[in-house]
């Protein structure tokens, strides 16, 4: 297999990957603007359209697959496509986070909300997308410095999953009908932590093709 030929099919590898990610950044925004409005018809249309998500996956795996077996790749070529197999799957990842915020969303019909829990959501929601876009920029065009950077966003999602559960428990130690609210509420923000985990995980992908060195940040 020709060189020209690899580093062609790598490129649209990288572009598949980056138009997955694009449609996972949408599902993570519509799925949070659907929790905070209570619109369930939104919730279905997240779920609905996961299928596409999971589509894109076993493209972008078949592929790598297929590039490994039949053209053999030299050992820094070998380790890119092994790393988009690893982005997919956190990604993957992400769009089922993204679902079952969405699934929340249509089963906590009719119950008690609290408003001011919801708006500090919608504000995690907003920095976790941020995140993952910044993520998916950094995958396509990023150096080992700003992935270090990047991945530091984490540490704010973190904050607004400690912030937000003890804002929520306080508002249900005095409001106790609100607590199967709550117990959606506390799934939702760690669904959100887990997406900004996912996104951290690309940054170590980055540094891991740059250096070879697996790295914890």
């Amino acid at each position: 297999m020709l060189r020209s030929q690899f580093e062609e099919d790598l490129e649209k590898l990288h572009n598949q990957f980056y138009a997955m990610g694009q449609e996972v950044l949408s599902q993570i925004n519509r799925t949070v603007r659907a929790f905070v409005t209570h619109d369930r018809e939104l919730a279905k249309e997240v779920i609905e359209e996961d299928v596409e998500i999971n589509n894109y996956e076993v493209k972008l795996e078949r592929k790598s697959v297929e590039m490994i077996a039949l053209q053999q790749p030299v050992a820094s070529d070998l380790r890119m496509v092994l790393i988009v197999l690893k982005a997919v799957s956190d990604v993957e990842r992400m769009g089922d986070h993204a679902v079952s915020i969405a699934q929340a969303t249509i089963r906590m019909k009719g119950e008690e909300r609290i408003p001011s829990v919801e708006e500090e959501i919608k504000k995690m929601g907003r920095e976790v997308k941020n995140f993952v876009e910044a993520a998916l920029e950094l995958y396509l065009n990023g150096s080992v410095n700003q992935a270090y950077e990047i991945a530091a966003m984490d540490e704010k999602i973190n904050h607004y999953f400690d912030s937000i559960r003890e804002l929520a428990t306080n508002e249900i130690r005095n409001n106790p009908e609100a607590i199967v609210t709550g117990r959606d509420y506390f799934q939702v923000i760690s669904y959100l932590e887990r997406i900004g985990d996912y996104a951290k995980n690309i940054c170590e992908w980055v540094v891991y093709f740059e250096t070879g060195k697996i790295v914890e940040m």
